[in-house]
């Protein structure tokens, strides 16, 4: 660990120890006070930059909006990848954006603390339990109905995905709203999804189709990852040639990262694209997408494409694609023949 992270690692854990009791005695409103008419303005805090944290919560905006259907929501977000990440949610009416490095921007992040002191929300909803500022930005927040966030025992009895970054916001948003006189919900929780348009979609099948040059359908794979989260050349070459053995009816096709490299040398077709929107349209047009936990596999996700994601360090119960016939492997504990039967079975299916 670089001294960078570790300084980052204390500072979290710090930060952690002082704001873990923010919110603890805020209550839930008494049945009948909290009225859905009444929840006109919203916040969702999410004070992260990475594209894989923005993602993960569409599913709390689909929530809000599907719960409180004349609602308009702002987001208080680190970073610009919010903004094409929500593009097509009509609900969003503003984006409060911190800058991506506090300390090189402190008075601009400084100033973004208190315009939202300015304004009035009918409810806050911290969406990360873990982030100590998203706690601190809830409690500073103007308004009656706060979700701060808790750790709920009945969430986790009643809930064996609970742990999921996803659903976890939504299941405590619906026990909040339990508590405050709503009938209890229990459809499944929305899918990540960016709300790509037919325009988007189009455009992302003459890209692909441009690439592909025939009538096959295709599996697109993404080798790269961050940190210990990446695999390997060797294992990549070793996962590739199978699918090239398992699949001679598919085309399969490599979507390159920023840094426009390949654990696989460049062998198969491959595009590269810095537009997330483009790329998630592109990955639409794919009948599977497959990589190692990171932004772009929860990208594919969000697009509603099948998706297998790879895990060693992470946590799939907390970080897993779900939804759409999407499958997470531990690769610790399983192999190259349990993927590809999940391939197969994603495939036929």
């Amino acid at each position: 660990m670089t001294f960078k992270r570790q300084i980052n690692s204390i500072r979290r854990r710090m930060m952690q120890s002082i704001t873990k009791n923010v919110g603890s005695s805020y209550k839930a409103p008494q049945p009948g006070s909290l009225k859905i008419e009444d929840i006109k303005k919203v916040l969702i805090v999410r004070p992260n930059h990475r594209l894989g944290n923005q993602l993960l919560l569409t599913p709390l905006v689909q929530e809000v909006v599907n719960t409180f259907p004349n609602c308009k929501i702002d987001l208080f977000v680190k970073g610009g990848v919010a903004y094409p990440v929500f593009q097509n949610y009509n609900q969003i009416e503003h984006i409060i954006q911190l800058p991506k490095k506090p300390f090189s921007n402190l008075l601009k992040y400084i100033a973004k603390w208190f315009g939202l002191r300015r304004r009035r929300y009918d409810l806050v909803i911290n969406a990360d339990k873990n982030s100590s500022s998203g706690r601190l930005l809830t409690q500073f927040s103007n308004a009656r109905f706060k979700v701060f966030g808790e750790v709920h025992e009945d969430i986790q009895k009643e809930y064996p995905d609970y742990q999921h970054i996803s659903k976890y916001p939504v299941y405590n948003l619906r026990r909040y709203l339990n508590l405050s006189g709503f009938e209890k919900t229990t459809s499944n929780v929305p899918f990540l999804d960016i709300k790509l348009n037919d325009e988007e979609i189009a455009n992302g099948k003459k890209i692909l189709n441009e690439l592909i040059k025939n009538d096959k359908k295709t599996i697109c794979i993404y080798t790269n990852a961050t940190g210990a989260k990446c695999y390997s050349e060797m294992w990549w070459e070793a996962f590739y040639n199978r699918l090239l053995k398992e699949y001679p009816n598919y085309n399969i096709v490599e979507m390159l990262p920023i840094e426009n490299i390949s654990k696989i040398n460049f062998r198969a077709p491959h595009f590269y694209s810095k537009d997330i929107r483009e790329m998630g349209a592109i990955i639409k047009n794919t009948s599977i997408f497959i990589a190692a936990d990171n932004g772009v596999m929860h990208l594919a996700s969000a697009s509603l494409t099948p998706t297998i994601g790879f895990f060693s360090v992470t946590n799939p119960l907390v970080y897993a694609p779900y939804g759409n016939r999407s499958k997470a492997f531990n690769t610790n504990e399983t192999n190259i023949d349990d993927w590809i039967n999940a391939v197969s079975d994603m495939l036929i299916n």
